[in-house]
């Protein structure tokens, strides 16, 4: 098993945002999560990621339980995302935004900064090499000068895309990642997930509130409401069921 969840909890002021959600995701699988909005879900993504710490239950990584680890020590073990919200970095360029998730994993003494030693400018040559694969594998490579924020959106998010990615994760969490996208644009997001699950393997968790995004990608779908876990299920399972249709009436992108 690449991840489990054993019934996590979180509150925020009283307000229970996570009850005893559970949940897996096996190496390679790709698993949607799916719920109106405020249900919770980005919540689980960031218990996972330890941006918050669970208060209760555990959070099992490659038969480790993560919980209440470092955000970055969570990242060194295998586990990338994204954000809801595109977060690039201003003053830098694409190629140089996708390279800063390579930090935690670059080793060299303070020595090696300071003399500008040749094991530093190797390993600073490798990372560049990572980052422009990384680049080239979403279509990037001929943006790596630019500032991402002269991008089109859709482009941006193959940036932020490309960082998740540039460290060969085993799991890959995206949130929301066909959010401001064309149906075209749509179209070669879940043609480029597939073939970059297809080159690394990695088991993918996302949430995505388009559901032929939903449909196509996923192998397995957990649906939350207002933090319980409503169902579970295939996705022709989950679309058809009563509870779930009742949970997003009024949601257009269910219908």
């Amino acid at each position: 098993m690449l991840l489990e969840l054993k019934a996590i909890q979180k509150s925020f002021g009283g307000v229970q945002a996570v009850k005893d959600v559970s949940l897996k995701v096996e190496k390679g699988q790709i698993i949607g999560i799916i719920g109106p909005n405020g249900a919770g879900k980005t919540t689980v993504l960031n218990l996972i990621s330890g941006i918050y710490p669970v208060d209760a239950g555990e959070v099992v990584f490659r038969d480790q339980n993560i919980a209440g680890m470092k955000q970055h020590k969570i990242a060194q073990l295998g586990i990338s995302r994204t954000f809801q919200n595109i977060r690039l970095f201003k003053g830098l360029t694409v190629l140089e935004n996708v390279m800063t998730a390579l930090d935690a994993t670059t080793h060299y003494n303070i020595l090696s900064a300071i003399l500008h030693l040749p094991s530093k400018h190797r390993l600073e040559k490798a990372n560049r090499e990572k980052a422009m694969e990384a680049l080239r594998l979403v279509g990037l490579e001929e943006h790596r000068d630019a500032s991402p924020f002269n991008l089109p959106y859709g482009l941006q998010r193959r940036v932020e895309l490309a960082r998740a990615i540039v460290n060969e994760p085993q799991l890959l969490m995206l949130d929301e990642p066909a959010a401001g996208l064309n149906p075209s644009e749509i179209e070669e997001f879940i043609a480029l997930i597939l073939r970059l699950r297809e080159k690394y393997g990695f088991g993918i968790l996302f949430i995505e509130h388009r559901m032929k995004v939903v449909n196509e990608l996923s192998e397995y779908i957990y649906v939350i409401n207002f933090g319980d876990l409503l169902t579970e299920g295939t996705p022709e399972k989950v679309v058809n069921d009563p509870e779930v249709i009742k949970a997003y009436l009024g949601e257009e992108e269910i219908t």
